[in-house]
Formats: structure tokens, sequence, C-alpha cells
């Protein structure tokens, strides 16, 4: 054996392969060759594409950014409070500052893209907070979820606009809310504001926009609005009367209290009503201008066909009528009083209170009698001829409110009927009440013009005279006489059992005595003429008709004895008597 290693055996060169077998051997050879994908790159990934997703749907949904003014920024906070609309948010207020004036807050608002389209020159921004008015209560949602902007797009067709001035107060109406605006001129506002309803037969069918006040001198506009379908019952003749507070009148069937409602004696009300025969007429256009009266009753007398217009003056007080007062014949109404003033007359330089007032035919006649009636100048001529006057009544003698009256006076002195701007002047009358403080005031004159001191006096001389006379000497010897001769009588009666003699002879010169002394005292009581109706004068009468029929008893007496001597032993029989 040999010590040398044995030769390794050269490398045989490999052997010519297949094509398949070449190609599978070479992808997994690259296999081998490449790292594998781990799972945790999945989560950045996700991340990313939602963020690229997040921001591109921000960037799409993102709107313009505006700006609005507020008064102040009461309820608003940055990026907190939203802009809605039908509860919809729309954007979001990203802050809030004051003006450089400092007079206003500026609050800018980020849109979204969907509330772009609603930026025009009709939108109308306002807050929405809670809010108690006389006539509204709104916001209380606010309460819980907080204050918001309320947006209004306004009627279609403005243009694109960023820069707004917020409302202080939410508008009346909205633009998507069915109805009509119309204009109402009346001559003082009362108590109508803004929010005040609009009534169509005790239904709220609207509310009081604005008011405007013009130049201060003319008529004050309320514009208003009529919601749908209530629209429809507005006419071109519909009568639109303020019904505020509460209608309180006495009449035959006692007192009648009315009121609207609660929210009308709160913040005032509008009604309006349409007559029957103007149903059928076209509706009222949006803007037409319509007249406010004052009341019901105005608005009744102005919805007949025909007003004649009448003037009346007077001398005496007018308190208590005024605008609206009645027009009445025998206790019924024609028309209705348009004005009261005082003027002065050129020709008498006196002054004079002239009453205007309407007289609505319609009230007196009907159809067929108006078409058949004469003209109202000749119907007034032929009323003033038989006496009919204007005067003044009473209606209500606790409040002094007073009312107009035709009335047919008794010999009226004579008057016609005049004309004055178109209208007729009709001769007035005093009446009432006024006549008869005047009938108690010429009395109270002629009272006053009886002069009670002057007879005082006098009747207090007469009687010192007659007290004088009384107590004088004639008159004490007078009724001495009488006493005397009256003691007589008795004297004579009390001892006629003495004797007939002696008394028959003294009959005579008793019953002239008597005689006498009742024509004395009648000729001094007569000259001194002492109370006439008094005591002392009847009991002074009364006494000397019972001398004298005494005396005339005595003097037929003493005739009858003397014929009839025999009388005294026999009696008076009915032979002596019938001679």
């Amino acid at each position: 054996m040999s010590d040398q290693p044995p030769a390794s055996p050269e490398p045989q060169p490999p052997a010519p392969a297949t094509a398949p077998q070449s190609a599978r051997g070479l992808a997994q050879a690259v296999l081998r060759k490449r790292p594998r994908f781990s799972l945790m790159w999945l989560v950045p990934i996700t991340a990313a594409l939602i963020s690229v997703y997040l921001a591109v749907n921000f960037l799409a949904a993102r709107g313009k950014l505006i700006t609005i003014t507020f008064a102040t920024a009461n309820g608003i906070t940055a990026q907190q409070t939203e802009v809605q609309h039908k509860a919809v948010s729309l954007g979001t207020v990203e802050n809030v500052h004051l003006s450089d004036d400092m007079s206003r807050v500026v609050v800018h608002v980020r849109m979204k893209r969907a509330g772009d389209r609603l930026l025009t020159s009709h939108a109308r921004f306002w807050v929405v907070r809670p809010r108690l008015t006389p006539g509204n209560i709104s916001g209380l949602e606010t309460l819980v979820s907080g204050a918001y902007i309320e947006v209004d797009p306004g009627d279609p067709g403005g243009v694109p606009q960023y820069e707004f001035r917020g409302l202080e107060d939410p508008p009346g109406v909205r633009s998507d809310e069915p109805g009509r605006t119309y204009k109402l001129q009346a001559s003082r506002l009362g108590a109508l504001g803004p929010g005040s309803p609009v009534f169509y037969r005790d239904v709220i069918a609207g509310e009081v926009l604005s008011y405007d006040l013009g130049n201060g001198l003319g008529p004050v506009t309320i514009n208003v609005f009529v919601q749908a379908p209530f629209d429809k019952f507005v006419h071109d003749e519909t009568h639109f009367y303020n019904s505020s507070g509460i209608s309180v009148n006495v009449g035959p069937q006692g007192v009648h209290l009315e009121l609207q409602s609660f929210q009308a004696l709160i913040s005032g009300g509008v009604t309006f009503e349409t007559p029957r025969f103007m149903t059928w007429e076209p509706t009222s256009q949006a803007g037409h201008e319509f007249k406010l009266y004052s009341d019901k009753s105005e608005a009744d007398a102005a919805g007949f066909a025909e007003n004649v217009p009448f003037i009346t003056y007077f001398t005496s007080s007018v308190s208590g009528l005024g605008r609206g007062s009645l027009v009445e014949v025998f206790g019924l109404q024609i028309g209705t009083v348009t004005d009261v003033r005082l003027v002065m007359d050129p020709k008498t330089m006196k002054m004079r209170a002239r009453v205007t007032f309407n007289v609505q035919p319609e009230r007196i006649m009907s159809e067929d009698e108006l078409r058949a009636r004469h003209s109202p100048g000749t119907v007034a001529n032929s009323l003033v001829k038989s006496g009919m006057r204007m005067v003044l009544e009473s209606s209500n003698f606790i409040t002094g409110q007073k009312d107009l009256s035709m009335q047919f006076v008794p010999d009226a002195p004579a008057a016609g009927v005049g004309e004055e701007g178109g209208a007729m002047v009709l001769p007035s009358e005093g009446g009432g009440l006024d006549t008869i403080t005047s009938n108690l005031s010429d009395i109270t004159a002629k009272l006053k013009a009886i002069p009670f001191d002057e007879i005082g006096k006098n009747l207090n001389e007469t009687l010192r005279s007659v007290n004088k006379t009384v107590s004088g000497p004639d008159v004490q010897n007078a009724l001495r006489r009488l006493s005397d001769t009256l003691a007589d009588v008795q004297q004579l009666v009390k001892h006629a059992d003495a004797g007939l003699a002696p008394m028959l002879k003294r009959l005579p010169k008793i019953s002239d005595d008597l005689q006498q002394a009742v024509a004395n005292a009648n000729a001094l009581l007569g000259e001194a003429g002492y109370g006439g109706n008094s005591d002392f004068q009847r009991n002074t009468e009364r006494l000397l008709d019972q001398v004298n029929n005494t005396a005339r008893s005595i003097r037929l007496l003493v005739d009858f004895l003397d014929r009839h001597p025999e009388a005294l032993i026999r009696g008076r029989s009915a032979q002596t008597s019938e001679k």
C-alpha cells in the first residue's frame, strides 16, 4: 500500500436536462430569494385610505364662509351654534367678534356645500331663542337644545351673496308659507303691532307683519299676511276693522260684553269680513290696499251701497257725541256720525259745533222702494217742512253717551235745507237733557227775578201793623163791648125764671147791641186785614157768625112775641106757626 491519499474524483458536468425541468427550477430559485409580506402593513394602509376618503369628503362638503352681523351675540357660541333650515344643519359658527366700530357683532359661519344654493340676496338670518311677547311665544325648544341661527332662503331668483345683516326678530311670514300680504290704511295704530292676529270668523287666519308711520302726519300703513286658504276670502270689497280690546254695549237686551280673544286683548287684532254678494267676485291680488275701520259698526256702515252725507250745527253742548255715534229715527239706527268739531260762523262770529253724519237709505227702504224713491234732497226738504229737526239724545246716562236723533218737533219754526260742500245741512233743535237743563235755567232765572227780600220786608211791616191794630184801643173796646153784651145775655138766660116781662122788654135792646158789636168787630178786622188765612181770623169769623146768629134769633123771638104774646102761656101751636 502506498502512503499517498487517493485522488478525488473529478467533477462530472451535469447531464443536460430537458426544457420544462429548467423553468421550474428557475421559479423555485426566485421564490426562495423574494421576502415574505407582513399583515401589519394593513393598519397604516387602511388608515391612510380612510384619511384620504375623509379629506375628500370634507373638501367636497365644505361650503362658503359667510359673514352675518347681529346687534348682540346672545345665545351664539363659536364652534357650537349651528345654522339650520327646517331643523337641518347647514353650517356652524366658526368665530364671533365685534365690528370695528363696536356697534354690532360679526359672526363667521362655515356653510356646508348643500347650503350654498341658499346664499342669495333674498336670504334672511335670525337667532332662534326663547321669546315671550304679547302676541306670540316661540323658541321654547331652545331651552334644552340651545339657540341656533335660522335661515329663510326667500323667494327664488336672488343673486349670490355672502354677507348678510341678521334680523333681530323672526319674520312674520316664511318664503315657503302659502298666502298673500295686503296693506291696510288706518288713521291710528291703536294696540296693533307685529304679531297681532288677523281673524276671519273668529279663526286666526294670519298676522300683522309690520307698520309704517310715513311722515307722521298721514295715515298709518299696516302690512298684514293672510295665509292660505283664508286668502281666497279676501275680495276688493272686504272690510277690515280693528277688533282689539273689549267691546261693551248697553242696549235693550242689557249689557253685552264682546271679546275677540285673549290674544287680541293683549296684543290687538284685526278682523276681516266679506259681504255675501261679493263672495263670487275675484279674489284680491297681493299688495292690494284696504281701509282699516276703527270698529265693527263703522265697517258695517261702510258695507251699504249708498251713504248720503248730511251736516247739522248745534249751539249747545255736544259732550258725549263723537265719531261712530248712532243716527236714529224712532230709536232705530239709520246712519252714523262721521265727525264732530268746533267751527266759527263767519256771519255771526259765534262758535258752533259742526256734526257730519251719513245716512244709509238701505236701512229705511227696501230695494224696490229705493229704485222708485225720490232724490235725497226732495225727501229731506219734505221732512224739514213737516217739522223734522236734528236733536241730541242721551243714550246712556251713566257714561254720558249721546246719539243724534231725527225728531218731529211740534210748532217748529219754519226752516229749510242748506247745502255745504256737497252735503245737505239740516236744522237742529235742543232736546233731551239739554232742554230740561235749559228749562230749569229759565225757571231759576225767573225765581231770581222775584223780590223775595222786598216781599219779606212788606210782610213784616204788615204783620207789625196788624199787631198794632189788634192791640189798639178800638179793637179792645169792640171786644169789650161784645164781651159785655154776651155777659148780659148769659145773665138774662140765668134769671129768665125771675119773670118774662122784664126779659121781653130788654130783648130788643140786647139784639141791637149784639148787631152793633158784630158790625164794629167786622169793620175793625176788615180794616186791619190780619191773617186772612190764620187761626185767629178763622176763630174770630166763627165767633162773629155765632154772635150774629144769636142776635138774629133774638130779633125773631122778639118779633114773634110781639105778634103772639099768648105763646108764653100756651106755647107755639101749629096754627100760630102758620100765621
